[in-house]
């Protein structure tokens, strides 16, 4: 066992929010308090930026019962960010240093994706390289389910189950009509179309989408006018569920069809948003159908109202688990999930393990091909045997005034 390391902890939340986060973050703070290794525990106001600009909450003075309604509150309860650390000198991280140092911070816990894991992998080592002992670990969260190394990972269940509980509430409404109608639904995922290819599990009950189409895939425009064209003719009624990220053959994103001056985040990502709208233009300029472009948009990763208790009890035990292995002498990994699954959705099993940090960092996983028809336009039923036993269970969720009792932390900024 590694010597106890004495010091307070800091918790902090990036990129976008998921319905679950919180029970992550929820799981680490509980844990952290409970340590006698941990003398105080901060929440980074915004994520990184909080640190960096000395605004920290204690949350050693939050009320226990607000704290327990984290699990679940959706969004990022401590604020969140979307900064990339400066490389081209040295600044950013000394001032983390100096921050960690007047608060005795030895221990580092990051709740994010990609993006976050390489900011957690980069003060690591930042760290190591100044002789300031401090654990750091990585607690994943993302709905795109892009994260390396992982299973999957927590915020992505919950984003699933809404996105196939939507399209089929979508497809039993547009079947009310004698009309023939086109309804193109616009779902999450830059590089990656695990999000998108959720909406295959609202086929379980026969009331689902037709077509789907991955970033996986290259996108062939006319080719797509046809797919859904074939269907009309046939149906009458289609529904099509799009990954936001699908791009043509050269890579470049369709969205960007319609506008190619979108906007870039600090990490150079371009602002996702519109391709349903275009594609259904485009569509009915083949068909003269009645066409509907759907954006699900933020509804996607913030509807604690219909999540998934598997996901919830994933996402705490991940946070919890942060803190456990750091405690325990272990730094510089992020908390990932290895999991079985039998022929029935209660054969699923799934454990704790630790990747290193730079073994995840900036890697993207993707929908493996063999999991896609060979159309290109659907997905396998090898999907559905992945996916289908993450969305199980109902949530608790309390009830105040016939609506969501959601978590009102004070907030304290340490002084």
């Amino acid at each position: 066992m590694a010597k106890k390391l004495i010091g307070s902890a800091i918790i902090g939340q990036s990129g976008g929010p998921t319905s679950v986060i919180n029970a992550s973050i929820l799981g680490a703070i509980k844990k952290a308090l409970e340590a006698e290794e941990i003398t105080r525990v901060y929440g980074a106001s915004n994520g990184i930026i909080g640190v960096l600009n000395d605004e920290l909450y204690d949350l050693n003075l939050e009320d226990k019962n607000e704290l327990e309604l984290l699990r679940y509150t959706p969004a990022s309860a401590l604020g969140s960010c979307r900064h990339k650390l400066h490389d081209d000198d040295d600044y950013e991280y000394k001032r983390i240093l100096e921050v960690f140092k007047k608060y005795n911070v030895r221990y580092f816990f990051y709740c994010g994706g990609n993006d976050s894991m390489d900011t957690c992998n980069k003060i690591s080592k930042y760290c190591i390289k100044n002789g300031y002992e401090c654990r750091v670990m990585g607690i994943p969260k993302t709905i795109d389910n892009d994260l390396y190394c992982t299973d999957h990972c927590p915020g992505f269940a919950s984003a699933a189950k809404y996105i196939a509980t939507s399209i089929m509430e979508i497809s039993l409404d547009t079947r009310v009509y004698d009309y023939g109608n086109i309804s193109i639904v616009e779902i999450m995922g830059r590089n990656a179309g695990w999000l998108a290819a959720s909406a295959a599990l609202s086929n379980i009950n026969g009331m689902g989408a037709d077509l789907i189409y991955l970033p996986e895939v290259p996108f062939d425009l006319e080719k797509f006018i046809d797919d859904v064209n074939d269907i009309y003719e046939a149906k009458g009624k289609v529904i099509v569920a799009v990954s936001e990220g699908i791009k043509d053959k050269d890579g470049k994103y369709i969205s960007e069809y319609n506008n190619s001056k979108k906007e870039k985040d600090k990490f150079g990502h371009i602002q996702m948003g519109g391709l349903a709208q275009y594609l259904a233009n485009a569509v009915k300029l083949r068909t003269g159908a009645k066409i509907r472009g759907i954006e699900l948009s933020l509804l996607q990763r913030c509807a604690a109202h219909l999540a998934s208790k598997t996901d919830y009890d994933e996402a705490y035990l991940a946070g919890k688990a942060a803190v456990e292995n750091a405690i325990e002498g272990i730094s510089d990994k992020m908390v990932a999930f290895k999991c079985s699954r039998g022929k029935n959705v209660s054969d699923y099993k799934c454990e704790i393990e630790l990747i290193p940090l730079e073994n995840v960092a900036n890697y993207e996983k993707l929908v493996p091909q063999e999991w896609i028809n060979k159309e290109g336009n659907n997905v396998t039923k090898d999907f559905i045997n992945y996916v289908l036993p993450l969305i199980q269970g109902e949530t608790e969720l309390p009830k105040e005034n016939g609506l969501p009792r959601f978590a009102r932390l004070k907030k304290i900024i340490v002084k």
